[in-house]
Parts: C-alpha cells; structure tokens; sequence
C-alpha cells in the first residue's frame, strides 16, 4: 500500500474542490487551480477530505496513486497558502533590481540579465541580494527559480553565484591546497 497515496487531504475553509470526472478544479483565497488526472485513480471528497484511490496494485497504478495525491495536495496548499522560494546572490556586486513585476540581474556578465514572470508567479527583491518567487502552482515557482539560478549558479571554487537560501555549497580546495 502506498504511504503518500493513501494518505488523505484535508481541505481548509475557503477552499472549494470541484471534481469532473478526471479533472479537478481547487479554489481558494489565493486564485484557483485546474489540473486532469489519470482516468483510472478514483478522486472523491468525503466529509472536507479528498482521497485517491487506485484500481489495482499494477506498477503503474501503485506510480500514479503516490502522484495523484501529492499533485492534488500541492493545488489544496497553493490556492490556500501558496509557495514561496527564496534566493540568493552571494558575490561582491553580484545584485538584483525589481523591474516592474520582473527582475534585473548584475551577475558580472557584461550584459544584465531581465527575467519576466509568467502569469500567476510573483517576483520580489529584498535588498540588493535576495529574490523570493511566489506563486499559487508549485511546479511554476519551482521552475522559475531553477531557471534563475541557472542564469549563474554557485561557483564551486569561490561560492559565488545564485543559490537557493539554506542550500550548502561544498568548495573544492583549489590548487595550492592540493599540491600540499
């Protein structure tokens, strides 16, 4: 049996779950979220609980239950309380500039970077070295900050570049300290 796919979820005040079918519609205080899942697990809200079921316990359908589940509990968390990542640059005069609801990046190109949002995802700088990105669907938080980081992720000799808050860089001694 699967652990996360039985699990069941609860659903908050203020947030409404509609259920077509293979399609799932959540809406709460924070926007609304519409996703189509496999037709063969079984969704149904039962007392302000949803819960997924699976047919069988084939290899796929033991997949897709796990799946299923933590899809529909991030669209009940997003509409309730949405996601938040958070960045930062670490380097001297590596900074960011709110432009608009997109960012400017100086990470020591010889270009700035500009990075617009898409719809439903927020930027915001703190300072001149923090980024959050929030947002109501987990995937596209996610997607946005990785493609941040990705503009100039962590040097793994000096530490600088763009990184998650509270991820650990492990530096590579350089090559004096492996002569010795």
């Amino acid at each position: 049996m699967s652990r996360i796919g039985s699990e069941p979820i609860p659903v908050p005040t203020g947030v409404e779950v509609k259920i077509a079918g293979s399609k799932v519609s959540v809406k709460g205080p924070k926007g609304s979220l519409q996703q189509a899942f496999n037709a063969s697990m079984k969704i149904s809200n039962e007392d302000g609980t949803l819960k997924v079921e699976r047919p069988s316990d084939e290899r796929e359908h033991r997949a897709l239950h796990g799946l299923t589940r933590s899809l529909l509990a991030n669209m009940v968390t997003g509409v309730n309380d949405g996601f938040v990542r958070t960045l930062e640059l670490v380097g001297v005069g590596y900074r960011a500039q709110q432009n608009g609801p997109g960012i400017t990046l100086n990470v020591m190109f010889s270009h700035v970077v500009n990075i617009d949002p898409p719809p439903g995802v927020e930027l915001e700088v703190e300072g001149a070295n923090r980024i959050h990105v929030r947002g109501i669907d987990k995937q596209q938080v996610g997607q946005l900050a990785a493609q941040i980081r990705a503009v100039r992720p962590p040097n793994v000799y000096t530490g600088k570049g763009i990184r998650y808050a509270g991820e650990a860089i492990r530096l590579k001694p350089g090559k004096s300290a492996r002569r010795a």
